[in-house]
């Protein structure tokens, strides 16, 4: 169906994103693209160690190099800024929070920590006067490793975390667990790491500040999934000032993959470089920094029961998890092994007695927080391997013990009893089905074991898996510790000529917000898609909205604007009903048109109600003039998406290296928006999890230097590593939200890791292999093989 043959009905239509032309043809306009009169440039000198004193600071040579105007150390700037918050009060950390300031002042956690900043004329200058700075370090020892840094005598990094334990946090059935795993015909245990992985968005992070001393207010522009949290965060809480003191713009973002969620010490930097040079500052992160000082996601060490009847029943799990948190706590790193990881261990099973334990530690190590999926991916790939771990220990086709626990359609909605919201909806078995069916499943097992006798390693690995997005209400979430709410807001216009502007909360980092809001719009109101405009990222502009992650833009975000529109409607219909001098009750909008029942001829159009409610000549009593709504939303609950993804490899023993033959996804996000757009999302978070299956972590030595600390090392799979992905749907509307959208930004990272994990273990099971960490590099699988 084209646009032209049906103008207004585009909910659903795969139109292409309206974004790309101008994003692909370099037109776009990203941070390091502003340039102010008279802008500065700033450059951070890092520590070279992990843990380390900071005896002295010698800055008086930098300043002398032509060119620079400043050069600021953290003592300074912590006489005015305070440390940056942390909102994620989750596990019970208090008592032992440690943030970052803008500069460190007396000790350094990780190498990368900024020490010192120069502020000059250019970023060459600034970046060469960094060489001129003398720091007197006192080395300390490190310790990178979460499960070691609790032991008695490991390095200590921070006063009130004795141990260096940020917290130990439960959920579950501890006693009830314990009394199934004693009591159980089939025990399997296996450790399991999920290694740390560094978020590498196309666009690094960066900020441009400007202070204006005659008001007293700053504008920043930066790349940022929330620019209205990220306001909130450093007007009250670092800098001590009025929230109206700031503005915040978010231009074109270049990926975020929750990077971009949080507060970094280099947006409290800047800010004071701009207010004490008089001057706008910008700072523009290198690649080698990224790989430093962004926060990086996942690293858990991870002891896993699982326990079950020979038939294929599971009956138990209990779960320990020691999660890195790095050196310091990031925004909201504490809800990531919590909440989001520890309450959705059930996946889609229905497992009795689950058990979970975690442990936030703090290491000489980057941040650790959210990253695409956050806790839900370690979750999935806990629960996909213990199921591949159990049916192997019993000898049942791991598809079938699969399908033998599943949560059933009549059991909605359902509560894991884990602590998390009820799951909306779901119905899993049909999304297996398809997968086997798509992947010849059956007939690949035959293949499978005739190749072996071949001396091939053929493997085909499932996982089933289910997500929790649109994270909410805010009632739920206070009571998880999360500081703030997690609603939405929009505002829709609909001017005097009938075109709409859309303001929205939310805001794009590669998702095509503008197209599905668009579509959206058009759909409910009747009006044509070219003729809505959406607008985001300006926190003067946009009524306050929490921002972009956790797939909740559209059963959010869009469901806000949904609202905005049957406001609108409801308004117009009221209007229509004056104009046509009809009862209101009598009048229907529908398709664009407000008419009497039974008359659509007499229709009056929503481009006509416009114009009269704009020039406002002849309104009803009691109506405002203009059509104008806004909306914050609220959700009741979250949403649920899920699905099953299915992937086989072939492994060459002579090298260990991994093919990926085919990878299919069958996903039910409910309702879709835009086909186009979701399948674009799945194939980019398929990559992700591949990657990490295969390719990517993040490394650090035992003295705390990142080994993988550039591209060179940190291995980003090409186009020619990702295979060809086959995509099929399944469709369980969500009961959450009107639009009956769940979300699908990230699904397709929460499955892939551990499907492709399973694929690989799987090809080699017949010699005895039964669990390999991740990555598969072509060394681990090669030695795994000869070691046998």
């Amino acid at each position: 169906m084209s646009v032209a043959e049906q103008p207004t009905r585009v909910f659903g239509v795969a139109l292409k994103r309206r974004e790309d032309p101008r994003l692909i043809t370099g037109k776009g306009n990203y941070v390091e693209d502003i340039k102010l009169p008279g802008m500065l440039h700033a450059a951070i000198l890092r520590s070279p160690y992990a843990h380390a004193r900071i005896r002295s600071i010698n800055v008086d040579a930098a300043r002398q190099v032509p060119g620079v105007v400043a050069v600021f150390t953290g003592a300074e700037i912590a006489e005015e800024q305070n440390p940056l918050p942390y909102a994620w009060q989750a596990g019970g950390v208090q008592n032992n929070v440690n943030t970052p300031r803008a500069l460190a002042v007396d000790e350094v956690h990780f190498v990368g920590e900024g020490v010192a900043m120069v502020v000059a004329e250019s970023a060459y200058v600034a970046y060469d006067a960094l060489d001129l700075i003398e720091v007197d370090y006192e080395p300390l020892p490190a310790v990178v490793d979460a499960e070691a840094a609790t032991k008695e005598g490991a390095p200590q990094l921070h006063e009130n975390a004795p141990n260096n334990i940020v917290f130990r946090w439960t959920c579950g059935k501890e006693q009830g667990t314990a009394q199934a795993l004693d009591g159980a015909e089939v025990v399997v245990r296996q450790r399991i790491r999920n290694q740390r992985l560094i978020a590498t968005p196309m666009e690094t992070r960066g900020y441009v500040a400007q202070y204006n001393p005659a008001t007293g207010e700053y504008t920043m522009w930066m790349s940022s999934q929330a620019p209205h949290v990220h306001r909130l965060l450093l007007t009250a809480f670092v800098l001590g000032i009025p929230e109206n003191k700031m503005r915040c713009i978010a231009p074109d973002v270049g990926g975020g993959f929750g990077a971009k969620i949080f507060v970094y010490p280099e947006m409290a930097a800047v800010l004071y470089a701009t207010k004490h040079t008089g001057r706008p500052v910008k700072w523009i992160e290198t690649r080698r920094e990224n790989c430093q000082a962004t926060a990086q996601g996942r690293d858990h060490v991870t002891d896993i029961e699982v326990a079950g009847t020979r038939d294929g029943k599971i009956t138990a799990l209990r779960v320990r998890t020691y999660a890195n948190m790095g050196a310091y706590l990031s925004t909201a790193s504490g809800g990531i092994p919590t909440t989001l990881y520890g309450r959705m261990l059930a996946g889609v099973y229905k497992i009795p007695n689950i058990f979970c334990e975690v442990f936030g530690v703090y290491t000489n190590t980057a941040m650790v927080d959210a990253y695409r999926g956050a806790g839900r991916p370690e979750a999935t790939y806990i629960a996909e391997r213990a199921i591949d771990l159990f049916a192997r220990e019993i000898g049942m086709d791991p598809a079938e013990v699969r399908r033998k626990n599943f949560i059933q359609p009549e059991d909605f909605p359902y509560d894991t009893g884990l602590g998390m919201l009820p799951y909306d909806s779901g119905n899993y078995e049909p999304a297996l089905d398809r997968a086997l069916e798509l992947i010849d499943y059956h007939n690949f097992r035959k293949q499978q074991a005739e190749a072996r006798q071949q001396g091939r390693l053929l493997g085909i690995g499932l996982a089933s898996y289910v997500e929790v997005c649109g994270i909410a209400p805010s009632k739920y979430m206070g009571g998880q510790g999360w500081g703030a709410g997690l609603w939405e807001s929009a505002n829709v216009k609909v001017h005097l000529t009938g075109k709409v502007v859309v303001t929205t909360g939310s805001l794009p980092h590669g998702q095509g917000h503008e197209t599905t809001f668009a579509q959206i719009v058009a759909d409910e109101l009747g009006v044509p898609y070219e003729d809505v405009i959406v607008e985001h990222g300006d926190t003067q502009g946009a009524p306050f909205g929490y921002g972009t992650y956790g797939s909740r833009s559209a059963a959010v975000g869009g469901t806000a604007i949904y609202k905005c529109v049957q406001k609108i409607k409801e308004k117009a219909r009221k209007i229509a009903a004056h104009m046509l001098e009809a009862a209101e009750e009598d009048v229907v909008f529908e398709h664009g048109k407000a008419y009497v029942k039974g008359a659509p001829e007499a229709a009056k159009t929503i481009q006509e109600i416009a114009l009269q409610a704009s020039v406002a000549y002849d309104l009803p009593a009691g109506v405002e003039p203009f059509l104008d709504e806004t909306t914050y939303y609220d959700p009741p609950n979250c949403t649920f998406p899920f699905g099953t993804h299915a992937c086989t490899v072939e492994i060459d023993p002579e090298t260990g290296q991994v093919k990926v033959l085919r990878y299919v996804a069958v996903d039910d996000v409910g309702n879709v928006i835009n086909p186009l757009i979701v399948d674009g999302q799945l194939h980019g978070g398929i990559a992700q999890g591949l990657a990490q299956a295969l390719y990517e972590g993040a490394i650090y030595d035992e003295n705390g230097n990142l080994i993988t600390g550039s591209l060179m090392d940190y291995a980003i799979p090409k186009a020619d590593m990702v295979p060809h992905y086959e995509l099929d749907r399944t469709c369980t509307p969500s009961p959450t939200n009107p639009l009956g959208v769940k979300g699908a930004g990230e699904a397709g990272t929460i499955a892939s890791g551990a499907a492709v994990s399973n694929a690989v273990i799987d090809a080699l099971s017949h010699l005895g292999i039964r669990h390999l960490d991740m990555p598969y590099t072509p060394e681990k699988v090669w030695r795994a093989i000869h070691q046998q």
